[in-house]
């Protein structure tokens, strides 16, 4: 089966804008949740803390999924900032540096849409939406939450996002684009449609 459609359109329909704002505000609650059970995580990982990174791809849920239903540049962007500002709004326990994350992060899924020409939309491509945003996140992390760690732990954490982000947001979204295209929810969109899903 091919996975290259035809050349894309840059232009957004008022039906991609207002799927787009649905995805994110429903992985803004997703993203408010999972901060909820930080905590819990930090507990659980205090004996090595860089395993922290295997819960963050929750955080990349919106630019990848985003990306993968409206495929048009920008939306993974659009998805992971838009869900950081939803995030913010529920009363984050990270304030609004969020917003910050949501805009490496979302930038992370971009580049990996943007390498493709936003023409491929196969597992592997979301996987590397997944990878790139992780990376984006791990790094930005270490630089603002980690400084003082030791190289080994900041490269550790970083390669821990990378993998949970390929695995959770990259997979997961790929899953629930395939499973959301067999519904006919998708129908409006080229994901829906594809061969590829």
């Amino acid at each position: 089966m091919s996975t290259t459609i035809k050349k894309p359109t840059a232009s957004w329909r008022v039906v991609d804008i207002v799927v787009a704002a649905v995805v994110s505000v429903a992985c803004g609650v997703i993203f408010w949740l999972w901060d909820q059970a930080y905590a819990g995580v930090e507990v659980a990982t205090a004996a090595f803390a860089p395993l922290s990174g295997l819960y963050s791809g929750g955080w990349l849920l919106a630019g990848v999924l985003g990306g993968l239903i409206i495929r048009k540049p920008g939306a993974a962007l659009f998805c992971e900032i838009l869900a950081a500002v939803v995030e913010a709004l529920l009363g984050s326990q990270f304030g609004v540096t969020v917003l910050l994350s949501g805009l490496v992060q979302g930038l992370g899924a971009e580049v990996a849409f943007a390498i493709f020409a936003y023409r491929r939309w196969n597992l592997g491509v979301a996987l590397l939406a997944g990878g790139l945003s992780g990376l984006a996140l791990g790094v930005s992390e270490v630089i603002q939450f980690f400084p003082t760690w030791e190289f080994g732990w900041q490269l550790a954490y970083t390669v821990f996002a990378v993998i949970s982000g390929i695995v959770i947001a990259g997979l997961l979204s790929w899953l629930a684009v395939k499973a959301l295209a067999k519904t006919g929810a998708l129908s409006a969109f080229a994901s829906g449609r594809a061969a590829d899903v």
